[in-house]
Parts: structure tokens; sequence; C-alpha cells
């Protein structure tokens, strides 16, 4: 008898729990920071809430309504002039995970545990503030550890070079947060809550639960961690929106993932564009580029995001996964629908050519990127709908933009083909790079897509050394989108000489770089 009243409770409250159709709730100013909606604390009308594909706004006392099924995130759409709260790890409080019966259990790495019936009210608490329309935000690309080791490399190398950074708005990842080793999420949010402000986080595909046999389920272990994959927030006049841009499985053969996004994304990316007025500037930001079109990423999903964004005349996407770092611009033969051009910037990785190369001082991998450009982060600088990008070597001087190659020394007269070549890590195809010697005059230098001789020379090392060199052989060199090269004059006098090189960037500024070399007599065999 017992057993059958066990079975009809059972049964009475899994009806009560998959019944359920529709969520309610109050977005509401939290006066006194605790995180619930008191009497006196009142609702703000017209912000956005979103179950992933509806976008809905409060009313006139802050309450919302949404459909909801059996497997949801709620969440509320910052709106500027407010903050969300955060949690002890600096990951921000602005959604509701909504999984009656957990995720699917079998996976390796365990996704969300059964949250049971919905709350009668899903309150999300906002934060007043005086929030500025000029602000900068802090970007890493693939953090990426495949072990608490390489977790320490990027705490040491990266997070201890910001920790405690002041004046920046909020940080984001874009994507491949750990190394396919899911258990290593907790790891990587203990080493960044001690840059100390709130941080925001994109899916990668090593991200991902590759045992899911549906798209819908391979972030579940990510939705654990983080929350949703995809959701939105404004800040100042910027919307920034993160999408999970991964098909997995491979809808054309259910092997390996494809970039691009599901039905689903495009109808919550339409309906949450609807509520953005078109001078502000929309901040996109996933993990895989939408340069990688050619068999990597689904064409017709890249055109249905242009179509989409193409009422908004400011616009920039982020992405990272390639470690390299490239800037692309999409134009109407590229199937974008504006004059002016939509800017993609495929930000270099925190974690560089996968933490492989020499130890440095700190006893971490230096880990250039196979392109040349070395390890790093960002910092974005936005004012209104403009915005201005800074790219940080992990170690150097912020000043340092641009690297140097040439040989120590070349004979008088005859240099043969002795060439000297600047890498400009934020630079592109197009931007004005010169060079001048002695400080004569200023001469164009040519735009050349090759390898970084400076890369190839640290990679050969490892394959003459007769010793075996602490840490990882770096990967194989790829084409430079940001190379520069030049001839030497063949009427430099014998002694010291010295190489100046400027750049300016396509935000106008200029920045220098110098090296120093000597001319010898030729030596001119018999």
């Amino acid at each position: 008898m017992k057993k059958i009243i066990w079975l009809a409770a059972v049964m009475a409250v899994s009806i009560t729990v998959f019944a359920q159709t529709s969520v309610t709730g109050y977005v509401f100013a939290d006066a006194n920071g605790n995180g619930k909606k008191d009497k006196k604390e009142k609702g703000i009308a017209g912000v956005a809430v979103s179950n992933g594909k509806d976008v809905t706004t409060t009313d006139a006392q802050g309450s919302y309504r949404l459909g909801i099924d059996g497997d949801d995130i709620i969440f509320v759409i910052k709106p500027s002039g407010y903050q969300l709260p955060v949690n002890e790890k600096k990951l921000p409080q602005f959604y509701y995970n909504h999984k009656p019966a957990g995720s699917p259990t079998g996976f390796q790495y365990k996704g969300v545990q059964p949250t049971g019936p919905l709350p009668a009210l899903v309150n999300f608490a906002l934060i007043a503030v005086a929030e500025k329309n000029d602000f900068t935000s802090l970007i890493f690309g693939d953090p990426q550890p495949y072990t608490q080791k390489e977790v320490d490399f990027f705490s040491k190398g990266i997070v201890a070079e910001v920790a405690g950074i002041s004046n920046i708005s909020f940080g984001l990842s874009l994507g491949d947060l750990v190394g396919d080793n899911l258990t290593l999420h907790n790891p990587y949010i203990d080493a960044v809550q001690k840059v100390g402000i709130p941080w925001f986080n994109v899916m990668g595909n090593h991200d991902m639960n590759y045992e899911a046999t549906a798209d819908s389920l391979s972030d579940e272990t990510f939705e654990a961690s983080f929350g949703p994959a995809n959701y939105s927030f404004n800040y100042g006049k910027v919307h920034f929106i993160i999408l999970d841009d991964i098909l997995y499985p491979d809808p054309r053969d259910a092997k390996g993932y494809w970039g691009g996004f599901t039905d689903e994304q495009l109808l919550f990316l339409e309906n949450d564009l609807k509520l953005v007025p078109k001078d502000h500037l929309i901040v996109l930001s996933f993990h895989i580029p939408l340069q990688m079109y050619d068999g990597v990423y689904r064409k017709k999903d890249r055109d249905q995001l242009f179509y989409l964004l193409k009422d908004f005349p400011h616009t920039l996407s982020l992405s990272a996964h390639t470690h390299l770092q490239r800037n692309d611009f999409y134009n109407k033969k590229d199937g974008w629908l504006q004059d002016k051009p939509h800017h993609e910037y495929n930000a270099g990785t925190t974690s560089g050519d996968w933490y492989s190369g020499e130890m440095n001082e700190q006893a971490v991998p230096v880990s250039t990127m196979r392109d040349g450009t070395p390890k790093g982060y960002a910092f974005i600088h936005f004012n209104g709908n403009e915005y201005m990008i800074d790219y940080k070597v992990a170690g150097k001087d912020a000043a340092y933009q641009i690297a140097l190659y040439a040989p120590k020394v070349i004979p008088n007269k005859r240099p043969g083909s002795a060439a000297m070549y600047a890498n400009f890590f934020m630079g592109k195809k197009g931007d004005k790079v010169e060079y001048r010697i002695d400080e004569t005059e200023w001469k164009k230098m040519n735009y050349t897509e090759d390898a970084d001789p400076s890369f190839i020379a640290a990679l050969i090392k490892w394959d003459f050394t007769e010793t075996l060199i602490p840490g990882r052989r770096p990967s194989a060199p790829e084409k430079s989108t940001h190379l520069w090269e030049a001839k030497f004059p063949n009427n430099l006098t014998v002694g010291p000489h010295r190489i100046e090189v400027r750049a300016t960037d396509m935000f106008g500024r200029t920045f220098t770089s110098t090296k120093s070399f000597k001319v010898q007599e030729a030596i001119i065999l018999p």
C-alpha cells in the first residue's frame, strides 16, 4: 500500500513539472543587494527577458511571462544603466536553468542536476548604476588548458598580469575555456575570478560534451558551469550578443562539428535585435570565425546573420578558435548587405600555440602563435557606438605592437637576398607600414602573406638541438596576415646601423619599433 501511495505521489509531481507551459516573474531594482524582491523594491518596466527563442519585455510593474518546455534557460537581457549581480566567482547571475528532470545521465561530464518544479515566480535582480557610454572590456581568446598544469600556466602567464585591474567594466572569454577535459571548468573559473571583474563566457568546441548525439545536448556541462550558451546584454550604447556557433554533431555526416547556427538561435537573434536601437553598436561574440566558411562554416547561416544585421550600421564580430590573429572585413561580395564593411576581430589567444615553446622567466611556455603573434589578450575601448582595439602581448610593455626580424650582420654593397620583416600584430592588408635606416627618409614596406621568419627560427632550434629543450615543440608555421618586408639597400656604410619601422593601425594610431644591425666588408671568395 505504501508503495502505491509513493508511486502516485511521484506521478503527481511529474505531471505538475511537465505540465508547466509558461514562466512568470519580475525584473526588479535590488536596492539592498540581497538578490530577493522585497516589498518596497519596485519592478523595472521595459526590460527584455528571453527563453532562448522568444524575447518579451516587462510591463509597467516589471512583470513578464514567457512560454517554456521541459528544458529551457530563462534569462534577463541586462539594460544599460544597470548591473547584473555576480556570485563569489564573479560570474554574472542573470538566468534560471529550468531542467525539471536534469541533464541526460550517462555522460562522462555531468550536466545540470534536476531543478524540480518551476517556482511560482522566477525573478531577476538588477542593480541601478550610473553607466557611462565610454568603457573598456577585457577579451581572452582560448585559454584552453588540457591539464591542471596548463591552468597554472594560464593563471601565471595571463591572469596574474591583469589581476586586480581597475577601470575595466567586464571580461569576456571567446570559447575553448578548457581543452576537452570539462572537469577543468571550475579551475578555469577559479583562475579568472582573480581578475576581479564580472566575467562572461562563450562556448567553444572544446567545451562540448562529445558524447552528445544531438546539438541541443552538447552544451549540458557548459550550462551547468556558466548558464546559457546564447544570450545578450547591453552596456552604454553597445548591445552584446553571445552565440554558440558550433553545430555538433556535424549535420552533414554526424562526425565532428560544423560552424553555424540553429534555427532556434537565429530566431532568438531576430527577436533580440527588434528591441535594439538602430544607432547602437552590435557586438557579436562567438568562437569559430565567420571567415572559415569554405566547408568549415555553413554559409547559409552566415548569410542569414548578415541579413539580420542589414539595418544596423555599427557592427563588430569577435571570435577566436584559430590560434592566429586576424582582422577580416566582409563586403557585398561576401554577402554583407551594407556599403560599410563588417569587421571581424579574430583574437589572438591566451594559450598562444597551445602552451608550446621554450619556458620564459616565469616558467611558463612562450607559446608564440603560428603566425608570429605572441600570446596575449585584448582591450576593447567603447565610446558610444564606436570602438578601438588594443592587443596586449603578455609580459611586454603595451607599446610592443611590432616585432622586427633582420639579420644581425650583412655585407656592404651586396646585401643579396637579405630582408627585414615587420610583424604588426593588429595589422591587416592595406595598412601603411614604413621603414627607415638611420633616420633617413621613410620608405614603404611591402605587404606579404608568408610565414614569420622569427617563428621559423624559433621552431628550427627544436630540430637542431642535441639536448632536449624543456616543454613542447611549437606547431608548424602558418602564413601571417599582418607581415611586411623590405630589402636592404646596397649603399650602407660599414659599421652599426638602426632600423626603425612605423605602422598606422585601422584606428589611426601610429606605432614604432627599432632594431640594430651592422654592416661588414664583404668577404669575396677567390
